[in-house]
């Protein structure tokens, strides 16, 4: 008769020490031991199946396929209770009766939400792991390599802006076609420098100009990142952007220096006149007299004002040597101060009216382009 009523556990019918004693060597324990041994195991293991009686009972009546018990399990979160089934061997000292019992997936997510409860019984937040809060979320950059991110691209605008200002503009037209991301990184750099400013020329004249008349023109020479267009209303105004690269929308590439590829024409004698073919209202200057041959830029702004047309100019306060004698140079070029403003301590906004004037000769000119000195060059400083 078999020990326990479990299919799958057997016990051999002679004593396990005797079986034994002729293949070990080692101590034997007196057979009586074992025996008490194997009762003591018998007791216990009644008494638990006695506890889970009624679980046993109700996994025996749904005993089916295995597709049907582990479906189940599943949807129902029932326990189930799985027992050694190897025989004893000869030669083991102890038993070993292995349990597992395992709940459906039911109960899981019950424990689990049990213990994501906070003491007052809301819900916890669950924290994220391995996040260090010295990581910027959207650069993925430490403040250590931010801090050296942002000392590498002041010290490259700093460059880039030393060669705007230094050299002639045909040499930053050359410098953009040979590395175009030199226009971008400068002008990345200029909005961060913005961002300081007390106010910025570009929203004065957005303000101002809005309030001008229907189908107004407006050539806005050096223009950055055309934001004068981008923000005045297109179907009143119509601005006309330049700058040394394109964007491929609102840009036109340009050297305004040198050449503005927009009609007009100069007098061609010496009587006094402004010009024929003209179709710009206002010309605008915001931060944009750079380069050593500046006042060239002036001269093509004339050009392609029309007669009686508006030039706005918006500059750096301390790149003034004189204002005295940069409104005296303006207005040898063909223009008549109309108004100044220099109530703000980083920016000094000048208005212009275009008035007639004569021809000129090359070396009249070459005279007038020797001036552009009178404009310092804007340097930032190293912070």
């Amino acid at each position: 008769m078999a020990l326990f009523e479990i299919p799958g556990w057997s016990v051999p019918t002679a004593p396990v020490s005797k079986l034994a004693q002729s293949t070990s060597k080692k101590r034997k324990r007196p057979v009586a031991q074992d025996a008490d041994k194997m009762q003591s195991v018998e007791v216990n293991l009644d008494k638990l199946m006695q506890k889970l009686g009624s679980v046993g009972k109700n996994q025996e009546d749904k005993q089916g396929s295995k597709k049907k018990k582990k479906n189940h399990e599943k949807t129902t979160g029932t326990w189930t209770l799985r027992l050694n089934t190897q025989p004893l061997t000869r030669g083991k000292r102890r038993f070993h009766l292995p349990l597992v019992v395992k709940g459906g997936s039911g109960l899981r997510k019950k424990i689990k939400q049990k213990r994501s409860l906070k003491p007052d019984g809301r819900q916890s937040e669950q924290q994220p792991q391995n996040v260090s809060p010295t990581v910027d979320e959207i650069s993925g950059l430490t403040s250590l390599q931010k801090g050296m991110k942002e000392s590498l691209d002041g010290a490259r605008l700093r460059w880039i802006n030393e060669l705007l200002y230094k050299s002639d503009s045909s040499e930053a037209v050359r410098m953009m076609k040979e590395d175009p991301a030199v226009f971008h990184d400068y002008h990345s750099g200029f909005r961060h420098q913005v961002q300081s400013w007390p106010s910025n020329p570009v929203s004065h004249y957005i303000s101002q100009l809005s309030s001008y008349p229907q189908n107004t023109i407006i050539a806005d020479l050096g223009c950055g990142d055309a934001t004068l267009a981008r923000s005045l209303p297109a179907r009143k105004l119509k601005v006309l952007s330049f700058d040394l690269i394109s964007d491929g929308a609102y840009i036109v590439a340009a050297d305004i220096c040198s050449h503005v590829p927009l009609p007009g024409s100069e007098p061609s004698s010496s009587q006094m006149s402004e010009g024929e073919a003209q179709v710009v209202d206002v010309v605008v200057c915001a931060l944009s007299l750079m380069g050593t041959n500046w006042p060239v830029c002036i001269r093509e702004a004339w050009r392609v004002l029309k007669p009686g047309g508006e030039l706005k100019i918006a500059e750096v306060a301390s790149r003034f040597t004189d204002v005295d004698e940069f409104v005296s140079l303006i207005n040898s070029i063909g223009f008549k101060m109309k108004s100044k403003d220099d109530h703000n301590s980083h920016f000094t906004l000048f208005e212009f009216k275009k008035v007639a004037r004569t021809s000129r000769s090359d070396k009249e000119w070459s005279k007038v382009m020797l001036n552009g000195s009178i404009l310092k060059p804007c340097e930032y400083k190293r912070r």
